[in-house]
């Protein structure tokens, strides 16, 4: 993650944190849902888009970083909920080893047609 530490000020952008829970299924399956935890003030960049090919269908992916005051609780799976829009958490990592950042990489996935 090629972040850099953000000014004072500059998370002016409010999203919720959600953490991912998986539940077993009495038909042997599992079920997801997303707890919400806290909102937070984070710094939101878009980096990127594409579209990619699923199962037949089109879909559209963009990545995202997403900056926050640094916490012991975001893992790989969680997401952020953004301006009504879901950015599932791929990496989380300690912006400049001070544990005063966190810097998070993240997907918003959609469908096209």
């Amino acid at each position: 993650m090629s972040e850099t530490v953000p000014q004072v000020g500059s998370l002016t952008d409010r999203v919720q944190l959600q953490h991912k829970m998986t539940t077993d299924e009495a038909e042997g399956g599992h079920a997801v849902a997303y707890v919400p935890v806290t909102a937070l003030w984070a710094r939101v960049r878009a980096l990127g888009a594409r579209l990619t090919a699923d199962a037949g269908g089109r879909g559209v992916s963009a990545s995202h970083s997403v900056v926050v005051r640094f916490r012991t609780d975001v893992s790989p799976g969680d997401r952020f909920g953004y301006r009504g829009r879901w950015l599932e958490v791929l990496a989380a990592a300690d912006l400049n080893g001070r544990r005063a950042w966190l810097s998070c990489s993240c997907m918003e996935r959609g469908v096209v047609g």
